[in-house]
Protein backbone atom coordinates (compact mmCIF):
# COMPACT_ATOMS: atom_id res chain seq x y z
CA UNK A 1 0.00 0.00 0.00
CA UNK A 2 1.17 3.14 -0.88
CA UNK A 3 0.31 6.63 0.68
CA UNK A 4 0.30 9.80 -0.46
CA UNK A 5 2.60 12.03 0.36
CA UNK A 6 1.12 15.30 -1.09
CA UNK A 7 -2.45 15.07 0.35
CA UNK A 8 -5.68 17.86 -0.79
CA UNK A 9 -6.40 19.81 2.31
CA UNK A 10 -9.94 19.26 2.90
CA UNK A 11 -12.14 21.61 1.59
CA UNK A 12 -14.02 24.08 3.84
CA UNK A 13 -17.65 23.72 4.04
CA UNK A 14 -19.39 26.85 3.40
CA UNK A 15 -20.54 28.57 6.52
CA UNK A 16 -24.76 28.58 6.43
CA UNK A 17 -25.81 32.31 6.15
CA UNK A 18 -27.37 33.43 9.53
CA UNK A 19 -31.16 34.60 9.19
CA UNK A 20 -30.84 38.37 9.58
CA UNK A 21 -30.99 39.75 12.90
CA UNK A 22 -34.75 41.98 13.28
CA UNK A 23 -35.39 44.44 15.41
CA UNK A 24 -39.18 45.30 16.87
CA UNK A 25 -39.22 49.15 15.61
CA UNK A 26 -42.62 50.03 16.95
CA UNK A 27 -45.94 48.82 18.08
CA UNK A 28 -49.27 50.48 17.50
CA UNK A 29 -53.10 49.90 17.09
CA UNK A 30 -54.76 49.69 13.74
CA UNK A 31 -58.44 49.99 12.89
CA UNK A 32 -59.72 48.07 10.19
CA UNK A 33 -62.76 46.41 8.62
CA UNK A 34 -64.11 47.75 12.27
CA UNK A 35 -61.28 45.59 14.06
CA UNK A 36 -58.62 47.11 16.04
CA UNK A 37 -55.25 44.62 15.53
CA UNK A 38 -51.59 44.95 16.51
CA UNK A 39 -49.72 46.32 14.00
CA UNK A 40 -45.62 45.64 14.36
CA UNK A 41 -42.66 47.34 12.66
CA UNK A 42 -39.56 45.64 12.02
CA UNK A 43 -36.45 46.14 10.97
CA UNK A 44 -34.47 43.85 8.49
CA UNK A 45 -30.56 44.99 7.48
CA UNK A 46 -31.21 43.23 4.61
CA UNK A 47 -34.76 44.17 4.08
CA UNK A 48 -34.01 47.08 0.27
CA UNK A 49 -37.82 47.52 0.17
CA UNK A 50 -41.11 47.47 2.68
CA UNK A 51 -42.99 44.39 2.95
CA UNK A 52 -46.61 44.08 4.44
CA UNK A 53 -47.90 40.59 6.18
CA UNK A 54 -51.14 39.49 7.67
CA UNK A 55 -50.41 37.08 10.12
CA UNK A 56 -52.42 33.73 9.93
CA UNK A 57 -55.85 34.28 11.12
CA UNK A 58 -55.82 37.76 10.49
CA UNK A 59 -54.81 38.38 14.29
CA UNK A 60 -51.80 40.98 13.57
CA UNK A 61 -50.25 42.84 11.33
CA UNK A 62 -46.60 42.94 10.54
CA UNK A 63 -44.69 45.41 8.16
CA UNK A 64 -41.02 44.90 7.76
CA UNK A 65 -38.89 48.16 6.46
CA UNK A 66 -35.02 48.51 5.88
CA UNK A 67 -32.88 49.75 8.92
CA UNK A 68 -33.76 53.89 9.19
CA UNK A 69 -36.58 54.26 7.14
CA UNK A 70 -38.42 57.64 7.60
CA UNK A 71 -41.72 57.71 9.76
CA UNK A 72 -43.11 60.01 6.97
CA UNK A 73 -42.65 56.92 4.43
CA UNK A 74 -43.63 53.97 6.78
CA UNK A 75 -47.09 56.21 7.36
CA UNK A 76 -47.71 56.94 3.87
CA UNK A 77 -46.98 53.02 2.57
CA UNK A 78 -49.65 51.88 5.33
CA UNK A 79 -51.90 53.98 4.46
CA UNK A 80 -51.45 53.24 0.32
CA UNK A 81 -52.13 49.80 1.52
CA UNK A 82 -55.11 50.25 3.54
CA UNK A 83 -57.54 48.82 1.13
CA UNK A 84 -55.73 45.54 0.70
CA UNK A 85 -55.86 44.93 4.15
CA UNK A 86 -58.63 45.75 4.52
CA UNK A 87 -60.25 43.21 1.89
CA UNK A 88 -57.83 40.42 3.61
CA UNK A 89 -58.81 41.35 7.25
CA UNK A 90 -62.93 41.06 5.79
CA UNK A 91 -61.85 37.23 4.20
CA UNK A 92 -61.56 36.69 8.22
CA UNK A 93 -64.17 35.81 10.37
CA UNK A 94 -64.38 37.64 13.81
CA UNK A 95 -63.55 34.98 16.56
CA UNK A 96 -66.58 34.55 19.00
CA UNK A 97 -65.99 32.44 22.07
CA UNK A 98 -67.67 29.02 21.88
CA UNK A 99 -71.18 28.90 23.66
CA UNK A 100 -74.48 26.85 23.61
CA UNK A 101 -75.88 26.87 20.15
CA UNK A 102 -72.97 28.03 18.34
CA UNK A 103 -71.60 26.32 15.71
CA UNK A 104 -68.02 24.42 15.32
CA UNK A 105 -66.81 22.10 11.81
CA UNK A 106 -65.85 18.68 12.75
CA UNK A 107 -64.59 17.03 9.72
CA UNK A 108 -66.30 19.97 7.51
CA UNK A 109 -69.85 19.24 9.30
CA UNK A 110 -71.48 22.40 10.79
CA UNK A 111 -72.21 21.07 14.67
CA UNK A 112 -74.57 22.75 17.10
CA UNK A 113 -72.71 23.39 20.33
CA UNK A 114 -74.89 21.65 23.18
CA UNK A 115 -73.54 22.57 26.54
CA UNK A 116 -74.57 20.30 29.52
CA UNK A 117 -73.01 22.10 32.11
CA UNK A 118 -74.97 19.66 35.09
CA UNK A 119 -73.43 16.66 33.59
CA UNK A 120 -70.00 15.43 33.62
CA UNK A 121 -68.01 13.47 31.16
CA UNK A 122 -66.24 13.14 27.31
CA UNK A 123 -67.10 15.53 24.63
CA UNK A 124 -68.88 13.41 22.02
CA UNK A 125 -70.82 14.20 19.01
CA UNK A 126 -74.79 13.17 18.14
CA UNK A 127 -77.48 14.40 16.42
CA UNK A 128 -80.83 16.07 17.32
CA UNK A 129 -84.19 15.09 17.11
CA UNK A 130 -84.24 17.12 13.67
CA UNK A 131 -81.06 14.88 12.25
CA UNK A 132 -78.58 18.13 12.63
CA UNK A 133 -75.25 17.30 14.30
CA UNK A 134 -74.53 18.67 17.17
CA UNK A 135 -71.32 18.28 19.80
CA UNK A 136 -72.56 18.09 23.25
CA UNK A 137 -70.18 19.57 25.90
CA UNK A 138 -70.36 19.07 29.65
CA UNK A 139 -68.78 21.09 32.59
CA UNK A 140 -67.83 24.79 33.21
CA UNK A 141 -68.80 27.21 30.29
CA UNK A 142 -65.57 28.68 31.03
CA UNK A 143 -63.63 25.85 29.80
CA UNK A 144 -65.76 24.99 26.65
CA UNK A 145 -62.99 26.50 24.25
CA UNK A 146 -60.72 23.93 25.76
CA UNK A 147 -62.88 21.30 25.89
CA UNK A 148 -63.65 21.64 22.37
CA UNK A 149 -59.96 22.07 21.47
CA UNK A 150 -59.05 18.35 23.63
CA UNK A 151 -61.96 17.06 21.46
CA UNK A 152 -60.35 17.97 18.16
CA UNK A 153 -57.03 17.02 19.38
CA UNK A 154 -58.11 13.59 19.88
CA UNK A 155 -60.13 13.19 16.87
CA UNK A 156 -56.89 14.25 15.07
CA UNK A 157 -54.62 11.64 16.79
CA UNK A 158 -56.87 8.63 15.60
CA UNK A 159 -57.89 10.09 12.05
CA UNK A 160 -54.71 11.51 11.03
CA UNK A 161 -52.51 8.23 12.67
CA UNK A 162 -54.99 6.44 10.56
CA UNK A 163 -54.19 7.78 7.45
CA UNK A 164 -50.35 8.15 7.70
CA UNK A 165 -50.31 4.36 7.86
CA UNK A 166 -52.22 4.22 4.51
CA UNK A 167 -50.31 6.22 2.58
CA UNK A 168 -46.81 5.17 4.44
CA UNK A 169 -47.76 1.83 3.19
CA UNK A 170 -48.58 2.42 -0.21
CA UNK A 171 -45.05 4.26 -0.61
CA UNK A 172 -43.11 1.54 1.44
CA UNK A 173 -41.58 4.01 3.53
CA UNK A 174 -42.54 4.50 7.28
CA UNK A 175 -42.95 7.36 9.32
CA UNK A 176 -40.28 7.76 12.86
CA UNK A 177 -42.82 9.92 14.58
CA UNK A 178 -46.71 11.68 13.82
CA UNK A 179 -46.71 15.33 16.59
CA UNK A 180 -50.07 17.54 16.67
CA UNK A 181 -49.20 21.15 17.62
CA UNK A 182 -51.16 24.21 17.07
CA UNK A 183 -49.30 25.71 14.53
CA UNK A 184 -50.02 29.24 13.10
CA UNK A 185 -47.27 29.12 9.94
CA UNK A 186 -48.15 25.54 8.03
CA UNK A 187 -50.47 23.03 8.38
CA UNK A 188 -48.20 20.37 8.48
CA UNK A 189 -43.99 19.56 8.19
CA UNK A 190 -41.73 16.49 7.36
CA UNK A 191 -38.23 16.22 8.73
CA UNK A 192 -35.01 14.39 6.86
CA UNK A 193 -35.43 11.91 9.67
CA UNK A 194 -39.18 11.02 8.63
CA UNK A 195 -40.91 13.08 11.87
CA UNK A 196 -43.91 14.22 10.18
CA UNK A 197 -46.19 17.34 12.37
CA UNK A 198 -49.26 18.27 11.60
CA UNK A 199 -52.17 21.09 13.33
CA UNK A 200 -55.25 19.68 15.07
CA UNK A 201 -56.74 22.49 13.73
CA UNK A 202 -57.26 20.78 10.52
CA UNK A 203 -59.92 18.46 12.01
CA UNK A 204 -62.49 21.44 11.26
CA UNK A 205 -61.86 20.53 7.36
CA UNK A 206 -63.55 18.51 5.16
CA UNK A 207 -62.26 15.11 5.38
CA UNK A 208 -60.63 15.01 1.54
CA UNK A 209 -58.86 18.29 2.79
CA UNK A 210 -57.49 15.94 5.84
CA UNK A 211 -56.77 13.17 3.35
CA UNK A 212 -55.03 15.56 1.28
CA UNK A 213 -53.29 17.05 4.05
CA UNK A 214 -51.39 13.88 5.19
CA UNK A 215 -50.93 12.76 1.71
CA UNK A 216 -49.25 15.90 1.14
CA UNK A 217 -46.75 15.42 4.37
CA UNK A 218 -45.85 11.21 3.54
CA UNK A 219 -45.08 12.55 0.47
CA UNK A 220 -42.25 14.46 1.74
CA UNK A 221 -40.68 11.17 2.96
CA UNK A 222 -39.79 10.26 -0.77
CA UNK A 223 -39.34 13.56 -2.10
CA UNK A 224 -38.36 16.15 0.45
CA UNK A 225 -39.14 19.30 -2.31
CA UNK A 226 -42.12 20.99 -4.29
CA UNK A 227 -41.21 19.82 -7.86
CA UNK A 228 -43.11 18.17 -10.56
CA UNK A 229 -41.97 14.50 -9.30
CA UNK A 230 -43.34 15.24 -5.36
CA UNK A 231 -46.69 16.46 -7.06
CA UNK A 232 -47.22 13.88 -9.00
CA UNK A 233 -46.45 11.46 -6.13
CA UNK A 234 -48.91 13.68 -4.06
CA UNK A 235 -51.41 13.13 -6.53
CA UNK A 236 -50.99 9.55 -6.59
CA UNK A 237 -51.68 9.69 -3.05
CA UNK A 238 -54.85 12.01 -3.20
CA UNK A 239 -56.73 12.48 -6.53
CA UNK A 240 -58.26 15.51 -4.80
CA UNK A 241 -55.22 17.15 -4.70
CA UNK A 242 -55.92 20.02 -6.91
CA UNK A 243 -59.30 20.57 -5.40
CA UNK A 244 -58.25 20.19 -1.60
CA UNK A 245 -55.13 22.34 -1.43
CA UNK A 246 -57.57 25.60 -3.40
CA UNK A 247 -59.84 24.86 -0.18
CA UNK A 248 -57.29 25.41 2.29
CA UNK A 249 -55.71 27.70 0.28
CA UNK A 250 -59.05 29.89 0.63
CA UNK A 251 -60.22 28.76 4.02
CA UNK A 252 -57.52 27.89 5.75
CA UNK A 253 -57.21 31.64 7.35
CA UNK A 254 -60.37 30.92 8.89
CA UNK A 255 -59.92 27.56 11.02
CA UNK A 256 -56.43 29.65 12.17
CA UNK A 257 -59.29 32.31 13.11
CA UNK A 258 -61.24 29.87 15.52
CA UNK A 259 -60.41 31.00 18.90
CA UNK A 260 -60.46 28.06 21.92
CA UNK A 261 -59.51 30.50 24.72
CA UNK A 262 -61.32 29.69 27.29
CA UNK A 263 -63.98 32.63 28.50
CA UNK A 264 -63.93 33.96 32.04
CA UNK A 265 -67.38 35.09 34.01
Amino acid sequence: MILSLFRKPPLKKAAKKQPAPKALRAERAYSVAGRNLPLSVWENPRAKRLTLRIETGGKAIRVTVPPRLPERELDLFIARHHGWIEAQISKVPVAVPFMDGSTIHIRGIAHRIVHEPAKRGTTRQDHDENGQAILIVHGDAQHMGRRIADYLKKLAKTDINGLVLVHTGRIGKPATSVRFKDTTSRWGSCTSKGDLAFSWRIMMAPAEVINYLVAHEVAHLIEMNHGPDFWALCTRLCPDTPTSRAWLKRHGSALHAVSFASVTD
